[in-house]
């Protein structure tokens, strides 16, 4: 199932009449196409240019890409008219969450009900997400999509910023946002350096079916080579798993057979969905963390993992990006309404202080927990297991944590702070 999108011919520049737009975002991920979706309700003209072909998505398998997406993230969906149609095609409500220790007797219980809410968050499947962005993004006319095509050259002109594709078309915007996540082009043709630091860990992705129910429950153990989560699907006999382990663990792992893999998982699992019955294919990955020293310059702005990744231990990287959509869309949407050039690097500063704070304390806190958990000291083992254990009962400590992570407080822009689930 796939969206009906119109994409220009790149190859007939006779086709184009109009090359100006408001916004020219590069990259059609979900956090580009929610951005794209937010601009266009405000009635910009945006165009979107996609380096790759344009490709049919299949919905009849499970996609390896899940992402626990939270209650601000799915208001933001919801804001931009995309959250309907993930429910409709198939999305995985969570209640709890269950975080255990390997190397001691800490765990945490959240329950959403502690805090008067009917769940702690949704897992949904990467297929599901752009099905429906697509699906949005066709309902715009005042869209254009240059695809495939890349940007060959872009510099900056008196008001605007100028881009040359690699067919040679130029096209001219009031800001150019570079979405096209971890390595940017963009953001290494604008000289902006990042810092890098790789985890020495990479990340088994699976979707796995177990012998007994989740519950409607995401578990997380945390392994002294790096934790592993299972994530629940809507069958109830079926999860998503991230297994993030250090480097030689992880290729070790995938160089198993099934049958071998299976039991691995399950040991390592202590059997709390009983036995693992079967795995789909498996997908592996580098665990990084990026951060770039800057979000803006004169007309352009980074989003999502163009700007930063972090550890997937606590599936926050979505959710950083969404939220850099929704407070990028509403610093343009305040800008517009004091009549100011939403592309200057002053009014663009405001999205940069807003969003790099809030990602930086997130990224110290994961790296913070990493460390913690992957450390095998006797003390720190005994202290991490009292930590958990003492903010398992200390109930106000508890219902602070589940509301941050869920997205309910904080400094959140308004398509995430609004009550607007449905």
């Amino acid at each position: 199932m796939m969206a009906l999108l119109k994409y220009r011919n790149c190859r007939d520049p006779t086709l184009f009449m109009k090359t100006h737009y408001d916004i020219v975002i590069v990259g059609s991920g979900m956090v580009g196409n929610t951005l794209a979706c937010a601009l266009l309700q405000q009635g910009l003209h945006v165009a979107i240019i996609e380096a790759t072909p344009a490709q049919p998505i299949s919905l009849q398998i499970l996609d390896l890409r899940t992402f626990a997406i939270t209650r601000a993230s799915q208001r933001i969906f919801t804001h931009i008219g995309a959250w309907q149609m993930m429910c409709d095609l198939r999305v995985s409500p969570f209640q709890q969450m269950h975080v255990w220790d390997e190397n001691g007797n800490g765990l945490i219980h959240f329950d959403s009900t502690e805090i008067h809410e009917p769940i702690l968050g949704h897992i949904v499947e990467q297929s599901v997400i752009q099905t429906a962005l697509l699906a949005r993004l066709a309902q715009h006319e005042n869209l254009t999509w240059y695809r495939p095509a890349k940007v060959s050259y872009f510099q900056l002109t008196t008001q605007t910023m100028q881009l040359t594709l690699d067919d040679e078309q130029i096209l001219t915007t009031k800001l150019l946002v570079g979405a096209e996540g971890a390595n940017s082009t963009l953001r290494t043709a604008a000289g902006i350096p990042y810092q890098m630091q790789d985890y020495g860990q990479q990340a088994i992705v699976a979707n796995i079916k177990t012998s007994l129910p989740h519950q409607h429950t995401a578990w997380q153990r945390f392994l002294s080579t790096g934790p592993l989560a299972f994530l629940p699907l809507k069958d109830e006999h079926e999860c998503s798993i991230v297994w993030s382990a250090d480097t030689p663990v992880a290729q070790q792992l995938m160089r198993l057979d099934k049958t071998a893999f299976l039991q691995q998982l399950t040991q390592a699992f202590e059997y709390k969905l009983g036995d693992v019955l079967e795995c789909g294919q498996r997908a592996i990955f580098p665990l990084q963390r990026r951060h770039a020293k800057n979000y803006i310059q004169q007309r352009l702005a980074l989003v999502g993992d163009a700007a930063h990744t972090i550890h997937p231990l606590a599936g926050q990287g979505v959710n950083l990006g969404l939220l850099d959509a929704a407070t990028l869309s509403q610093v343009i949407e305040d800008a517009r309404i004091n009549h100011r050039d939403f592309g200057h690097h002053t009014v663009l500063r405001r999205y940069e202080r807003w969003r790099k704070g809030e990602t930086l304390a997130m990224m110290m806190a994961m790296d913070g927990f990493k460390g913690i958990f992957a450390s095998q000291s006797p003390l720190l083992q005994w202290t991490r297991s009292f930590g958990l254990n003492i903010s398992n009962i200390t109930i106000p400590v508890k219902q602070l944590m589940m509301r941050h992570a869920m997205g309910l407080t904080g400094d959140l822009p308004r398509m995430a702070a609004q009550h607007c689930e449905t």
